[in-house]
């Protein structure tokens, strides 16, 4: 029986999470391409990922302690409903058809909210729910149905938003109560950790202490921050769109699906055949790759080729991104992964939050061409000095 109750609570963690990243990516597509449309100014862009990635450097260690002292299933559920209300409000405001840019990002403001309580209740509720031994091919797994809603979720966003914003924000807000449900739904109530000591922020402390004991662990989440942060072309993709390439909407939806096409690929292979060997290596040739498709793309004029590179980014960093949840989530005790999951889901959106908002000066400074270039040069730069300064991390041999 629970064995049983275990597989049901995962399909539903799945859906749940499935639901909340395709909202999520119908929303980017929708409001990267209303805004770059009303303002024509890259800025805009970068400003729009600032405001969602505010809340996640103020909330993301405190919901990292809210996640080891309370229900993460309630969390999550909390985590959800608002960004309902983000859709929503969105909703509300191409209703009216307002003018201001402020507005949108006081709405991204409230997904990053979401995605600030959401990230570390969902990597530490996600190893209780499947056995031990079956948890790196559940990280694959999970993985695989995230990027078949980055998929989906653009391609379908674009399409939807031929019939007008409104109804691409409407259809975000059902499938994002749809995610809320799914949530509440799990039968398994989990509270990690009855501690008491300490005051509210030595706790959410607790995680980054935790890490800087870890050089392994410490060397792979802050080569993904500063990768990341330097190689991510996400923001520009509206101008790639409607500038360079000149493909419409749907032509955005088709290249922010592209990186989770070959994301998806590429969880399906580790899925069936794990990583077993120069785990540590294979995660330095993955960003490396990462940087590369990156250059590619910034290059390219042709539409085919773009959605392939961002398809050979995409299968990179997936291969990187299992590695480096595997140590994580695995080198950590129960009691602490809501706190570690913490600070790594901060690195990690700050990579992407901020990232963008790098993309947007750098682009609105140099060009949009020439700062794409230059982050995945600075990838691989970053990838070739992190061998250098975390050697253990390069020599790790197995995820065991």
């Amino acid at each position: 029986m629970t064995h049983v109750l275990r597989i049901r609570d995962f399909g539903l963690f799945l859906s749940a999470r499935f639901c909340n990243v395709l909202a999520a990516q119908m929303q980017w597509v929708a409001v990267g391409w209303y805004l770059y449309d009303l303002t024509r100014d890259p800025m805009t862009l970068g400003w729009a990922g600032l405001a969602a990635f505010v809340p996640i450097a103020l909330l993301t260690l405190p919901a990292g302690d809210l996640a080891d002292r309370a229900d993460r299933r309630l969390v999550l559920f909390a985590a959800h409903l608002i960004q309902a209300l983000a859709a929503a409000l969105l909703l509300v405001l191409v209703a009216v058809k307002t003018s201001a840019t402020w507005p949108f990002y006081g709405a991204l403001v409230l997904s990053g909210t979401t995605r600030a309580l959401a990230g570390p209740a969902s990597k530490s509720l996600a190893p209780l729910l499947v056995p031990r031994e079956q948890f790196a091919q559940s990280v694959a797994w999970g993985t695989s149905a995230q990027q078949i809603a980055i998929i989906t979720g653009p391609a379908l966003g674009g399409l939807i938003y031929l019939a007008g914003a409104p109804v691409t924000f409407g259809a975000c807000l059902v499938v994002a109560l749809g995610a809320a449900l799914a949530m509440l739904a799990i039968r398994t109530r989990v509270v990690a950790s009855k501690e008491a000591g300490g005051t509210a922020f030595s706790r959410a402390l607790a995680g980054l202490r935790y890490l800087m004991t870890q050089p392994i662990v410490l060397g792979a989440i802050s080569l993904d921050l500063f990768a990341v942060l330097l190689g991510g072309v996400t923001a520009l993709l509206p101008i790639y769109a409607r500038d360079i390439l000149e493909a419409g909407p749907l032509g955005l939806g088709i290249l922010r699906a592209a990186p989770a096409v070959g994301a998806l690929l590429m969880t399906i292979v580790l899925a069936r055949h794990s990583i077993n060997r120069h785990v540590g290596l294979r995660m330095f040739q993955a960003v490396i790759v990462f940087g590369a498709a990156t250059v590619v793309f910034a290059l390219s004029q042709w539409m085919w080729l773009s959605v392939l590179a961002l398809a050979m980014l995409g299968a990179a960093d997936t291969i990187s991104v299992v590695i480096r949840f595997s140590l994580v989530q695995l080198s950590t005790p129960d009691e602490m992964r809501g706190r570690v999951g913490a600070v790594n889901f901060l690195f990690i959106n700050a990579s992407n939050q901020l990232g963008q908002f790098e993309s947007g000066v750098t682009a609105a400074l140099l060009g949009t061409v020439p700062a794409a270039v230059l982050g995945g040069v600075g990838t691989i730069a970053i990838a070739l000095l992190w061998m250098k300064l975390f050697p253990a991390l390069r020599k790790v041999e197995r995820l065991e």
